[in-house]
């Protein structure tokens, strides 16, 4: 009896499996412009309502799909999981970050804005910093149960509270909703070339391989070379904090950068903004960006 032959595509939104990085999962791409029309409607809202919303996207080990809805829709900020290579982050860092992106909309005039947030900062949350949160019954945080968006909601809107500003946070979640949208154009063509050549691959007598795209040539890539030696698990693809493309996204986010302690002036006119000193001010987000 013949043995059975295997070919894979490489489906997931979260653009997250070990190719090259210019190669993407089908998916991604649809999920994206459904994600940056969704964020856009939310802009606006924020826009009219004077308000915040911290939107947590889908993606539970890499952030390649918050950044890529939070750019296509011009987002505020947008935060994902590989800023904290070291492991475990504080709730507090993380909100800090936002609360920080806040002071430096309120010092341009600007009361508004969305911040998106990749969920898999919650895998990287230390329990420790969590407080009042659902446990197991051997003291580990449900992930599963714990609302990202609404930890630091409530984190960010308290510091903010206690030096007197009054700032609305709503907290999202944008989870199942990119699963559901029909294909857009891109994902109808890649996944016909797709099909096409791994029903090929097969025929010719290929198996036990991943069938990809590259530079519009079929490459199949061995099960074998995918998979993490220590785990026996498909790697991952993170995204690459060092790349001109996260570089390039990072440019356009409103966040609180190393330059902003340089100029004497934007460091009062941030003070102000957050009802803060400007030793307060350097004391407390100076370190996030290493100043």
């Amino acid at each position: 009896m013949p043995g059975l032959t295997v070919a894979h595509v490489p489906k997931t939104i979260d653009n997250d499996l070990p190719l090259p990085g210019d190669v993407m999962t089908f998916g991604f791409t649809t999920a994206v412009n459904l994600g940056k029309e969704l964020v856009r409607n939310l802009m606006n809202d924020a826009a009219t309502t004077e308000r915040w919303f911290f939107v947590t996207v889908m993606g539970r080990h890499a952030g390649h799909l918050a950044l890529g809805v939070g750019g296509a829709a011009a987002a505020t900020l947008t935060v994902v999981a590989e800023e904290f290579p070291e492991g475990q982050v504080s709730l507090d860092r993380v909100a800090d970050i936002l609360e920080g992106a806040i002071i430096k909309r309120r010092s341009h005039g600007r009361e508004h804005g969305v911040a998106l947030l990749a969920e898999g900062i919650a895998e990287k949350l230390d329990p420790g910093t969590l407080g009042d949160v659902e446990r197991d019954a051997y003291g580990n945080v449900r992930l599963a149960e714990l609302d990202l968006g609404r930890l630091v909601k409530d984190c960010v809107a308290r510091n903010l509270r206690a030096r007197g500003l009054d700032v609305t946070i709503v907290a999202k979640d944008l989870g199942y909703e990119l699963r559901c949208a029909p294909p857009g154009a891109t994902d109808i063509q890649y996944c016909r070339s797709l099909g096409y050549w791994a029903t090929r691959f097969l025929l010719d007598g290929g198996t036990n391989a991943m069938v990809t795209i590259q530079a519009g040539r079929l490459v199949p890539i061995p099960f074998g070379l995918m998979l993490d030696p220590k785990t026996g698990k498909i790697r991952v693809r993170y995204v690459d904090m060092e790349s001109e493309a996260y570089q390039t996204l990072n440019a356009y986010m409103i966040r609180l950068k190393p330059e902003d302690f340089d100029n004497p002036d934007t460091v009062t006119a941030l003070a102000k903004a957050g009802n803060l000193t400007e030793t307060e001010l350097r004391s407390r987000f100076g370190p996030l960006v290493g100043r």
